[in-house]
């Protein structure tokens, strides 16, 4: 059975204006095509849909339940119409973004640069925030799209993977460790350190990797930026951990990158939304754009 969406379309105008008269002169139709139209539905179906009375029709139960469904049908091709065409005009809306400070300075930036620039008409709004509160942003729809570290708090979410965040040791030239290809974070420990704000998500995760080697992390300076923190280790004020991708432009600034052998230095980065969740066409478009080849 295949039934035809106008066809249907005027069946619903017949149901609603309850003469084929009134209903032909709505859809601008001549009444003789109209006729033809139900009759057509009404064959293929194998049922009467009108029952027709001295001053028009009302529908059959057969005709009350094609017109609730056409009704249905025709409204979400009047929505897929409409999302259609605003592909081809350019999307417009707002997408809202929370994402870790990692995501943010090495790939997202950039990602999003791009995806403005192929969409012009669409606003994306991004808050910084550590991992663990991008998750629970995403879950109380604060956020539509979060860029996070891989952990358990992830759980709840839909997820993509985004990009590889690999961590590695800055020195700054001719320190000790400038000229080992890799070392293990414990090695560093012995050195002073220049981290990520207390309580921030990287400052805990160095905190935790010291611990499981039973030894204590006290960074002596603490900063919010690794601007900042380049700034310092140049300086010859301490060491510290940071995004390769995030740091690697610096390398001609007095400082050198050292990899860590550590499992935890290499952490996969990821996209996550609500479960089930309908996002609108712009953030679906910019779902689509993060999780492309290096966007």
């Amino acid at each position: 059975m295949r039934l035809n969406l106008y066809s249907l379309q005027l069946f619903v105008a017949v149901v609603e204006e309850g003469t084929i008269a009134a209903a032909a002169e709505r859809e601008h139709i001549a009444t003789s095509a109209l006729s033809k139209r139900i009759s057509e539905l009404e064959r293929l179906i194998g049922t009467p849909l009108l029952i027709r009375q001295s001053r028009g029709v009302v529908p059959s139960e057969a005709g009350r339940t094609l017109a609730r469904g056409a009704r249905t049908l025709l409204h979400g091709a009047e929505d897929l119409a409409a999302e259609v065409r605003d592909f081809a005009s350019g999307v417009t809306g707002l997408v809202r973004v929370a994402a870790n400070l990692s995501s943010i300075t090495q790939f997202l930036a950039h990602d999003i640069a791009r995806f403005l620039a192929l969409h012009p008409r669409v606003k994306v709004e991004l808050e910084e925030r550590i991992s663990s509160t991008v998750t629970r942003m995403v879950l109380d729809n604060a956020a539509d799209i979060g860029v996070f570290a891989e952990s358990d708090d992830a759980r709840q979410l839909q997820v993509h993977p985004y990009r590889q965040d690999r961590m590695a040791l800055v020195v700054p030239r001719g320190h000790p460790l400038a000229g080992r290809g890799a070392v293990d974070f414990a090695a560093t420990l012995q050195y002073e350190h220049v981290a990520m704000h207390r309580g921030s998500a990287a400052n805990n995760m160095l905190a935790r990797a010291a611990a499981q080697g039973e030894q204590g992390f006290s960074p002596r300076f603490h900063v919010t930026s690794y601007d900042a923190m380049i700034a310092m280790v140049s300086a010859g004020l301490g060491v510290c951990v940071a995004p390769v991708a995030a740091v690697r432009r610096y390398v001609q600034e007095g400082i050198a990158l050292v990899d860590l052998n550590d499992t935890w230095a290499r952490r996969q980065l990821l996209l996550g939304v609500r479960p089930d969740d309908q996002l609108g066409a712009a953030a679906r478009l910019l779902l689509e754009h993060l999780r492309g080849p290096q966007a």
